[in-house]
């Protein structure tokens, strides 16, 4: 028999953690790791969208270490599972290459607006789902205790992509608009 993705276990709005426990689809958990999938299809796009190939090496590890963390989030916290884990090395590198470009770029002054070019668009939406993600997982850990390197891993992230949509936009010639709250259009 072949495999279905459909299993229709889920019709009446639970699912499965790891481990068998079923949970409201609507439970904090789910929403959590479903956050995390959403930011990795992001990232995917963004991936998708610069030819420059060591960002692209960068882009596919953290689209690994986004599956890592779903996976602990997906997991029955009351059951020992064995799940893949996160390294501080995996912030290391974050931090890292947000040295890298920190050094690169000018000093920013003032806050600016996404936009400029469609991949620093998208660099911006990452941020923003990853900066959801972590509200979200910030708020499981406050009544079940998630890996702290969650938690870190999550918050550097969202550092990355803007220092990225920076780096690219910069690398594009795409200008960066500073936040004037009365400006005329």
């Amino acid at each position: 028999m072949a495999f279905r993705i459909y299993t229709k276990t889920g019709d009446q709005g639970e699912t499965a953690l790891f481990g068998g426990r079923r949970v409201a689809k609507s439970h904090l958990r789910v929403d959590a790791y479903g956050t995390v999938d959403e930011l990795n299809s992001f990232v995917g796009w963004l991936r998708d969208s610069t030819d420059n190939q060591h960002i692209i090496r960068v882009l596919v590890q953290v689209q690994h270490r986004l599956f890592t963390v779903g996976a602990v989030l997906a997991s029955d916290p009351d059951k020992e599972l064995p799940t893949p884990d996160l390294k501080q090395e995996d912030i290391a590198l974050l931090e890292k290459e947000m040295d890298v470009m920190d050094a690169q770029l000018p000093p920013l002054k003032n806050f600016i607006l996404p936009g400029g070019h469609t991949s620093v668009s998208v660099c911006h939406v990452c941020r923003a789902v990853c900066r959801r993600a972590e509200r979200l997982v910030v708020a499981l850990h406050q009544s079940d205790p998630v890996d702290p390197l969650v938690l870190q891993y999550l918050n550097r992230l969202s550092d990355y992509f803007f220092m990225l949509a920076r780096q690219l936009g910069h690398d594009l010639g795409a200008e960066e608009v500073i936040w004037n709250p009365r400006d005329e259009v």
